[in-house]
């Protein structure tokens, strides 16, 4: 018989209405999600732990460090065969993606949460924990990172990411597809990542690396802003390949120069940056001024990335590595 473990931190999985307002707020422990279920897939025994109830917005670096902290230490445990975390979707992505860099065990982890809250007779939470807790028994998630499982869909944590408000399949790998689903509680891998874990051993995540959006005719202000506050690292979400607008190349070597590092990301779907225009602040002129590009991931993930690369003590040498992947 398999044991996971539910490991509950909150979201709208574990929401409902307020009584003494129109909000919806977290509350619901772990022990009342797993009672939700109109049964428990068979063959698996599974432990409950809660450790903390808030929606996913609210939630910080320090914490979700905490978290993974936490799935190490029960991963670590022989008799532990792999662990769900329910979570809020908002920034569900993120949180599994740190757990992608950060844990150490090659046993299934696996994020899933809700759409609709605990109170909506039509709350997809339930079937979600089912399939969550099926898929963290299956041998076939051995080896393959921490996952996103939701509406039945498996996206691996690298590219899993929520492209709809409010929509029960808003997970989408984009361009990519998903690594498998769930169906009826028997789980079906059709693809595994060719990526290697980087398995980052951060002793934490750095919270001082600030992530700046641009758009047509930015300025670089609130880069020099950052920079002049006690910003670590910058993430640029640029156009394209990995464009900016004028005066972004300047205020890059600046700050590359103080030891501040600079990634630039592109703020489109798909595809990788790379250096392929020069001139004002294209790529090659980012470049040449000390920034590093992130290649295919997103700008909210290559912030992680750095965090988790300053939490390890990583020279530029080594960040620039750990983004070529």
């Amino acid at each position: 018989m398999k044991q996971i473990t539910l490991l509950a931190t909150g979201g709208t999985i574990a929401s409902a209405k307020s009584k003494s307002s129109a909000a919806v707020t977290a509350g619901i422990n772990a022990e009342t999600l797993l009672q939700s279920l109109p049964e428990i897939p068979k063959g698996l025994e599974v432990q409950v732990e809660n450790f903390e109830s808030c929606g996913s917005y609210a939630l910080n670096l320090e914490t979700v460090f905490r978290l993974c902290s936490r799935i190490n230490t029960l991963l670590d445990a022989p008799d532990v065969d792999g662990v769900v975390v329910t979570h809020g979707t908002d920034t569900m992505e993120e949180s599994a993606f740190v757990a992608w860099l950060l844990v150490r065990s090659e046993k299934p982890v696996v994020f899933t949460g809700a759409q609709r809250h605990a109170g909506l007779s039509d709350t997809d939470g339930p079937r979600n924990i089912g399939d969550a807790l099926s898929a963290a028994a299956s041998d076939d998630l051995f080896g393959i990172g921490p996952v996103i499982l939701f509406e039945g869909d498996i996206h691996g944590a690298r590219y899993g990411c929520k492209t709809h408000t409010s929509r029960v399949d808003t997970f989408r790998s984009v361009g990519l597809g998903k690594l498998g689903e769930v169906d009826f509680g028997e789980v079906h891998l059709y693809q595994r990542p060719v990526h290697t874990r980087p398995q980052v051993a951060a002793q934490a995540l750095d919270p001082n690396v600030e992530l700046i959006a641009l758009g047509l005719g930015a300025t670089p202000k609130l880069m020099a802003l950052a920079g002049d506050h006690g910003a670590s690292g910058i993430i640029l979400s640029a156009f394209g390949r990995g464009n900016a607008p004028d005066g972004f190349a300047n205020e890059t070597e600046r700050l590359t120069q103080m030891g501040i590092h600079v990634v630039v990301a592109s703020r489109c779907f798909e595809g990788r940056t790379r250096a392929v225009y020069g001139n004002d602040s294209g790529g090659v002129s980012l470049v040449d001024k000390g920034a590093i590009l992130a290649g295919d991931l997103s700008a909210v993930k290559a912030r992680l990335l750095l965090s988790a690369c300053l939490g390890a003590g990583y020279d530029t040498v080594q960040i620039a590595r750990a983004f070529a992947v």
